[in-house]
């Protein structure tokens, strides 16, 4: 059974032809841009959406799907989350970038003394870069900068983070 991951949201229809708007990740534009088919969950079943053209549009995209020929066709998508298959998306991801799945549950350790600090909860954009949501050993959440410099290890296969814990990083 695939699995499906979300890469935007029908905001509103667009025109009177059948062009939706569609909100996204800033940061992936171009991937959503070279998509050829979304999927949309209804009732828990996963319908594909073909994609005739997709353009951006100020900070959304125009998109009009095949067969959706008018306002009426798309009105019943307001509203409605577009996903991909997981795998559309490992085969785009680089070598750093990770699914935010992934990183959630991962356990945290410091690079210098290799003590357990706590274990990954959430990850979330702060316009500048990715932040990930530590809950630390005393309970407390921490907000870490999701780069290299502070986090150079990220080793899914074994689990775990290491994080460079610069002073006030983990309170």
């Amino acid at each position: 059974m695939s699995k499906y991951v979300s890469v935007g949201k029908i905001l509103n229809f667009h025109g009177i032809k059948g062009d939706v708007k569609v909100g996204y990740s800033k940061s992936q534009l171009d991937f959503f841009l070279s998509l050829d088919t979304v999927y949309v969950n209804e009732d828990g079943n996963y319908l594909p959406l073909d994609i005739e053209y997709s353009k951006p549009h100020k900070n959304v995209i125009i998109t009009k799907f095949k067969g959706f020929n008018s306002i009426n066709d798309v009105i019943k998508l307001k509203g409605l989350l577009l996903f991909v298959e997981e795998s559309v998306i490992r085969e785009n991801l680089d070598e750093d970038e990770f699914l935010i799945d992934e990183l959630v549950g991962l356990e945290v350790f410091d690079v210098e003394s290799g003590k357990k600090l706590g274990f990954v909860i959430g990850v979330s954009n702060n316009g500048a870069n990715d932040l990930i949501s530590v809950k630390t050993n005393s309970k407390n959440i921490s907000l870490v900068p999701f780069v290299k410099a502070i986090v150079p290890v990220v080793d899914l296969k074994n689990k775990k983070i290491m994080i460079n814990n610069i002073e006030g990083l983990l309170e």
